[in-house]
């Protein structure tokens, strides 16, 4: 179906069966409930701390050994990214997933192969993510924090995640 049929369909509803099919909508859809809260009242740093916590319960949870479950904290970013948040709290939030991942590396040593493989593709899309948006300046300090928690790791962590900040590093210098 086609965004011009939706709306002619929702054109063609009176204003109390639109009202029922909003309200139906978000009793039954978590997204939909949270796309209509944040609409009516957005708080994008709210939001964002809600994000974290949930990538972060992924590898640090409040008791036992973390899921590191690399779904639910891409989930956890396209979630928030649907509520059209500030570039510079997205790449914030996208961060956050290789920024733990490292931590959890250098903290419990190597790690699965797949682990590693995760952890490079989640940073490369927001080293990707901070590049378009030209926010490397404000993150630089942070990245080198990131890396250097990946010196000890195994399965040429460090040495990707090296390759993967200086491409989008000399790509943002070369736009200055």
């Amino acid at each position: 179906m086609s965004k011009i049929e939706v709306k002619k369909y929702l054109n063609s509803l009176d204003k109390n069966t639109l009202i029922k099919l909003v309200m139906d909508l978000y009793s039954t859809h978590k997204e939909v409930q949270n796309i209509l809260e944040y609409t009516i009242r957005p708080d994008d740093n709210a939001k964002f701390e809600e994000y974290k916590a949930i990538i972060k319960q992924e590898f640090y949870p409040k008791r036992g050994d973390g899921k590191m479950r690399f779904s639910v904290c891409r989930k956890a970013v396209k979630d928030f990214k649907a509520l059209d948040p500030s570039a510079f709290l997205l790449a914030d939030l996208m961060l956050c997933i290789p920024e733990y991942a490292a931590e959890i590396a250098n903290d419990w040593g190597d790690m699965q192969e797949t682990f590693y493989d995760s952890a490079c593709n989640n940073f490369k899309a927001a080293m990707k993510y901070i590049e378009k948006n030209q926010l490397l300046s404000q993150f630089e300090n942070r990245i080198h924090g990131i890396m250097k928690n990946c010196e000890n790791s195994g399965y040429g962590f460090p040495y990707i995640m090296y390759q993967i900040y200086e491409e989008h590093s000399k790509m943002n210098a070369k736009e200055k």
